[in-house]
């Protein structure tokens, strides 16, 4: 059992503080690298660190199993008392700080044999720092994969943990509308992209998929027409948030959502274009990981605080790690801690000692695989 003394829990605090205050937008996590790093270092931790890209990688140990521990480091960019900025809204900051926790109980203990690998990675916000992570190819030795996410009041209880969540697949489209521009005593004579975009909000409304499975389509952003209320619009930019459980129900939906914007579009004699970098792939459970962690989670709060696998409509780019190399047995801890209103909300806050809940579990849980599976 893990148990942390009064220095590293201060010492905790510290980082979360730190960490909290100084957030730092998706590929522009410059200063939480370097700062992750330097205490890294610090500690005693082989690290690794990339020209082209933010993110940082610590290391213990040596030989077979490799275990890893993957903290995401980016904030969101969001309005907050009247003003844009970066903020940890997401628990991101509370993430970093609980891998580096980690990092810092195991080196405390006698470990068995085995490498534990911690990954800060960058950019999970826009859903395109796991894909960099396995293209530097800094999980192709990795056996275990160990996340965790702070999970809100709607979904869990502060003082209960869930030892997987099952995010949904999601996907984010870019789109274009052209039509024409004309004055606006001569609407005949143009193709209102409003109105387009009106009528493609319409039909994405009337999507229809298994009812069964959680699913949503929406459009999330409009931009339209410029300075003067006398001509009709030629030119939208708009976004899509696509949701399903899924992988098989997102399939059916994005094939859905090309023929709304076919038909709409040739309804209007306009054009509708859309674009997409990648989609977040559905979470898979894995058993064995899964197990393993609810057996770290019933070792420190004791097996009437266990929930089942949480199952969330959000998406996570942590599931691309185990769609991409499938040999990784993965799972995400699902931490409670009375997280109010919600994520992403500009003023979410949550219990701050289950940072030390957190750390306790992943700790055992690592140590616990170590310990089953060393050489």
């Amino acid at each position: 059992m893990t148990t942390l003394t009064n220095e590293m829990k201060q010492t905790v605090t510290d980082i979360f503080e730190h960490l909290h205050a100084h957030p730092e937008i998706s590929w522009e996590e410059t200063n939480t690298t370097a700062y992750i790093e330097a205490l890294l270092k610090k500690l005693g931790c082989k690290t690794r660190t990339f020209e082209d890209c933010t993110g940082v990688i610590g290391e213990i140990g040596e030989g077979a199993p490799v275990v890893a521990v993957r903290a995401d480091i980016d904030a969101l960019w969001q309005e907050v008392d009247g003003v844009f900025q970066a903020n940890h809204s997401c628990g991101h900051d509370a993430h970093m700080t609980m891998a580096l926790g980690t990092f810092m109980a195991l080196k405390e203990k006698e470990l068995p044999s085995g490498t534990i690998r911690f990954i800060f990675q960058p950019a999970e916000e826009r859903g395109g720092g796991a894909l960099k992570m396995i293209e530097k190819g800094v999980l192709a030795d990795v056996d275990y994969l160990y996340g965790v996410h702070v999970r809100p009041i709607q979904e869990t209880l502060n003082g209960r943990c869930a030892p997987a969540i099952l995010h949904g697949s999601s996907n984010h489209y870019v789109g274009t509308i052209l039509g024409e521009e004309a004055h606006g005593a001569r609407p005949h004579l143009g193709v209102n992209v409003i109105e387009v975009a009106s009528t493609l909000v319409q039909r994405l409304a009337h999507i229809h998929v298994d009812p069964r499975v959680a699913h949503s389509v929406k459009m999330t952003n409009l931009n339209a027409g410029g300075g003067s209320s006398n001509i009709i619009p030629g030119k939208a930019s708009f976004t899509l948030d696509v949701r399903a459980q899924t992988n098989e129900v997102m399939d059916e939906l994005e094939k859905e959502i090309e023929r709304a914007c076919h038909s709409v579009a040739d309804a209007f004699g306009a054009s509708i274009t859309l674009s997409t970098d990648h989609r977040l792939p559905a979470a898979t459970l894995n058993e064995e990981a899964v197990e393993i962690m609810s057996h770290a989670i019933e070792q420190v709060l004791g097996k009437e605080q266990l929930d089942p696998p949480i199952v969330t409509t959000g998406g996570e780019d942590f599931h691309f790690y185990a769609a991409k190399l499938p040999h990784i047995k993965s799972t995400m801890l699902g931490l409670g801690c009375d997280l109010k209103p919600g994520l992403h909300h500009p003023y979410m806050t949550f219990d701050r000692s289950a940072i030390l809940t957190g750390i306790e579990i992943l700790t055992e849980a690592v140590y616990e695989t170590l310990q089953q599976h060393s050489s």
